[in-house]
């Protein structure tokens, strides 16, 4: 059986469910792309911070080589201006696995929430 709340009481609601999603694709987003940063030292994966706040998240990597390998952008002379890593890692790689997560992910998380409440 659903849920039943009063009219004044969806925007409550509502916030909850966000905080909840921005949270779980916060945390998801994290994980997946210190996976996948490309390791030389360990210097550029260890660098990944996450701060979660009430309706968004802000996740950083201050590394100051971490725009070329992360993005393609700003290489470094030595690279010939070409993008390389060891690993193979495709430039932008974090913003493809935002969109797969907002894709992918986000769905289920309002659904279990949903479910939840």
């Amino acid at each position: 059986m659903a849920r039943q709340i009063r009219i004044d009481q969806i925007a409550d609601l509502m916030e909850e469910e966000i905080q909840e999603v921005v949270k779980l694709a916060a945390l998801s987003w994290t994980r997946q792309v210190k996976e996948q940063t490309p390791v030389d030292t360990g210097r550029l994966r260890n660098a990944w911070q996450t701060n979660i706040g009430k309706l968004q998240a802000e996740i950083t990597n201050n590394v100051e080589y971490a725009e070329p390998v992360l993005y393609g952008n700003n290489l470094p002379a030595s690279w010939q201006g070409k993008y390389r890593t060891r690993q193979g890692t495709q430039p932008g790689f974090p913003d493809l696995i935002g969109k797969e997560i907002a894709t992918n992910e986000v769905p289920s998380f309002i659904a279990a929430f949903r479910r939840r409440n």
